[in-house]
């Protein structure tokens, strides 16, 4: 099964053009033709049977049938994380599409050692994360910015389970209600860091097990443990 991500409106009979690159992996790729289906989606109307209407280099046309799973929502979960190298990055966003968070938050920490984010290129990344999961929606992305600024803006109420390493805090357990979870850089948060989480009453230090783990392995693990089956 074919699945595309679109922008388009979707319901019975709509036309939607698609980006050159689909038509690329449509044709060239899939080796799809005229006539052979796909499932369509835009994280606002559920998931659509279509076809392909037209399909020629560069340039390809879908048509959307019908309904074939209506739009549910995501769990209401941030992930705030020290932007990594590049690859790194790439796979924490990669894992936390596919794990449900609804948004994603990247920021510089006083041991950031990466100094942009292509914001383009890592939704491109989420959004064939999510074509593959079989996700409806895609997460939203924030800027990158500063630590001390990501935390000045977050909401009050949203609690924010920060994972350290080597200090006495409780297990990262499911939680219930908004929730955000923050993975450090590697080489863990830096004094700076810590006075600036130490003013924010909504930070929750939490543990995620005896070992040390790399910052994307945290991600992966943080968010799978406030998500799991109580």
């Amino acid at each position: 099964m074919i699945r595309l991500y679109v922008d388009a409106p979707l319901a019975a009979g709509t036309a939607i053009e698609a980006t050159e690159g689909q038509a690329h992996y449509l044709g060239g790729v899939m080796r799809r033709a005229v006539g052979d289906s796909v499932h369509l989606f835009n994280g606002r109307e559920g998931e659509w049977l279509g076809r392909i209407a037209h399909l020629s280099r560069g340039k390809a046309t879908l048509a959307a049938e019908n309904l074939v799973r209506p739009q549910s929502g995501d769990a209401d979960l941030w992930l705030m994380f020290a932007v990594l190298k590049r690859d790194t990055t790439d796979l924490v966003v990669q894992k936390a599409t596919e794990l449900g968070v609804a948004t994603l938050l990247p920021v510089f920490t006083e041991r950031t050692n990466a100094g942009r984010v292509n914001l383009d290129r890592l939704r491109a990344i989420a959004i064939e994360a999510a074509e593959q999961s079989e996700r409806l929606t895609i997460p939203e992305f924030r800027p990158a910015r500063q630590l001390h600024d990501g935390l000045a803006d977050w909401p009050a109420d949203r609690a924010l389970f920060v994972a350290l390493e080597r200090v006495d805090a409780q297990p990262l357990t499911p939680g219930s209600g908004p929730a955000g979870l923050l993975i450090g850089p590697e080489g863990g948060f830096g004094p700076r860091d810590h006075m600036a989480l130490d003013r924010c009453r909504f930070v929750r230090p939490v543990s995620l097990g005896p070992r040390i783990l790399r910052a994307e392995t945290a991600a992966i693990v943080g968010l799978a443990l406030l998500q799991a089956p109580g």
